[in-house]
């Protein structure tokens, strides 16, 4: 298996933290990014990974900013060599129903969630085409696919990351370059474990399988599209979400 370059945009996340370790796992290089007012947390949780074996780079990228995300694409072209492996991962939450949203957040979630999607793989999308191959992953959510309540602002953005993975995966197919989506249903992490136990529970009971998926089952979706063996998935939308939401 050759050793590409991966870059894990929110890779200092939850999911991301996984993906990052798979990647590592695999002897990829690995690069996370994080949003660079918290590059104090970031660092902290780098040095975590360091202890734990996994020697994963960090690069600070306001995933928002179209020139922000060329100059840390080119910087880590410089550094660590282009980018062969994409994971779109960034993401944030504004909730509230449609008639109380604000603009703010619902601008907040499009540009961190979607417009991201946009900002990063147009910077590393000509190094693929110049090579010959590529993987982008781009990871969305089961609400993307089903909705839902008080979430018109990230089910939309998410939605997008789909419509956007199918164009641009016939766009690079003949290219050697495979683009799909993972759409993760509720997955345990800091965050949701943090939630009041009988929201938890509610959850637990809505998913067929009775429980939360882990990080690592996410991951392990994500290294598969990512790997040599996949060279003819693109343009799906794979769902890891323990039968909450199916589809034909």
């Amino acid at each position: 298996m050759s050793k590409r370059v991966a870059l894990v945009t929110g890779g200092t996340g939850g999911i991301g933290s996984a993906i990052c370790r798979e990647l590592a796992g695999l002897g990829h290089t690995v690069v996370a990014t994080y949003y660079p007012p918290e590059k104090e947390a970031a660092e902290a949780w780098q040095k975590r990974k360091k202890e734990k074996g996994f020697d994963i780079a960090l690069a600070a990228m306001d995933v928002s900013s179209y020139e922000d995300c060329e100059r840390a694409v080119g910087e880590i072209a410089r550094d660590k060599g282009p980018v062969e492996i994409l994971v779109n991962c960034a993401g944030i939450t504004r909730d509230g129903t449609l008639k109380k949203m604000t603009e703010a957040n619902w601008k907040a979630v499009m540009a961190t969630n979607l417009d991201s999607v946009f900002h990063v793989t147009r910077h590393v999308i000509n190094g693929m085409l110049e090579k010959g191959w590529g993987r982008i992953i781009n990871v969305a959510s089961v609400n993307g696919q089903r909705g839902q309540f008080g979430q018109a602002n990230y089910a939309s953005a998410k939605a997008g990351m789909h419509g956007f993975t199918m164009a641009v995966a016939l766009e690079t197919a003949a290219k050697g370059i495979t683009v799909n989506t993972v759409s993760p249903g509720y997955v345990a992490t800091a965050m949701t474990e943090a939630m009041p136990k009988d929201v938890l529970e509610s959850i637990i009971n809505s998913v067929p399988m009775r429980r939360m998926g882990k990080p690592e089952e996410i991951a392990h979706a994500v290294a598969w599209l990512a790997s040599e063996d996949n060279g003819y998935t693109t343009g799906a939308n794979i769902p890891v979400n323990g039968g909450l939401f199916t589809s034909h």
